[in-house]
């Protein structure tokens, strides 16, 4: 099965936080891997998903 790549809008609402701290986390280096396309980044769901389980619980 094909899913949609997310944008900013999917990633903020998936994990909870603002649209800013996103694009932060990505001059950072920091975040889940995204890639641009155009002018926009998008994301791989199960990549997004896949970084948010990586992290530590604490």
């Amino acid at each position: 099965m094909i899913r949609n790549l997310w944008g900013i809008g999917e990633v903020s609402a998936y994990l909870g936080v603002p649209a800013g701290t996103l694009y932060q986390w990505r001059t950072r280096g920091y975040g889940p891997p995204g890639r641009r396309v155009g002018k926009y980044v998008r994301y791989k769901p199960d990549d997004v998903e896949r970084w948010f389980e990586s992290l530590d619980e604490g």
